[in-house]
Formats: C-alpha cells, sequence, structure tokens
C-alpha cells in the first residue's frame, strides 16, 4: 500500500525505523534516566514516520490535483498542520514530562536522516534481493 503512495515512502520509514534503532542502543550507554530517553526518542521517531506519509499523500494529492485552483493553498495548509502538530507534540511531552525533548528532536531529525541515506539503502535492499532470488 505504501508502495502506491510513492515508492520510495516504505525505505524511508525503514531508515526512519533503522535510525532509531540505533539511536536506542548507542543512547542508552550514556543516559542516566533510560526510560525518559526512550519515551522521547520514540515519540519523536513516530512523529518522523507520520510526517513522511503525511508528507507522500499531501504530494501524491497535489500532483492528482493539479488542475485545480484549490491545491495549492490545500497543500500550504497541510503542511502548516503538520508543524501545528509537532508543536503540539512536543508541548505535550513537555507539559507532562514524559520524555526527553532533546531526543525526541533527535528522533525527529531521524527523517532527515534517513532522506539523506535512502539512496544508499535503496542499493542494500537492491543487494540483498538479487542474492536471495
Amino acid at each position: 500500500m505504501l508502495r502506491r503512495i510513492n515508492p520510495v515512502l516504505p525505505e524511508l520509514l525503514a531508515g526512519i525505523l533503522l535510525y532509531g534503532i540505533v539511536l536506542q542502543l548507542t543512547g542508552m550507554w550514556f543516559v542516566d534516566d533510560r526510560q525518559q530517553y526512550a519515551a522521547g526518542l520514540w515519540a519523536g521517531i513516530v512523529l518522523a514516520m507520520g510526517m513522511a506519509v503525511n508528507m507522500a499523500v499531501v504530494i501524491l494529492d497535489a500532483v492528482d490535483a493539479m488542475a485545480s485552483k484549490g491545491a495549492a493553498v490545500r497543500t500550504g495548509l497541510w503542511s502548516v498542520l503538520r508543524y501545528v502538530v509537532i508543536v503540539g507534540a512536543f508541548a505535550g511531552v513537555w507539559y507532562f514530562e514524559a520524555g526527553n525533548l532533546l531526543v525526541m528532536f533527535l528522533g525527529l531529525m531521524g527523517l532527515k536522516v534517513s532522506a539523506y541515506l535512502q539512496p544508499f539503502l535503496h542499493k542494500i535492499i537492491l543487494q540483498i534481493q538479487k542474492r536471495s532470488a
């Protein structure tokens, strides 16, 4: 299903998840409050994955609706809504002290890291598929 939205989306989500696992495994050695670290990290990772899916859907919708007048306005509204949700999530985690905000931000940056590493991840996946075939 995700491949129908955008053919690169599953690889992007896998990269975000892999980034989260790497941060989880490495960061747990250096923090005192492991629960706050893990909660903040995975909140950020979930937000990053949600942003990736939302952006892919909005781009697909914008391409499909290029001819209509409201496409640009709708795309802008979705972008604003996406950032309102991010700010709201950060405010909620801060208010309820549910996780480490810095680590949550690092988890959210998994979207950027995954976007940069996606071409390399794609090559690795292709090589694994060739070996198994």
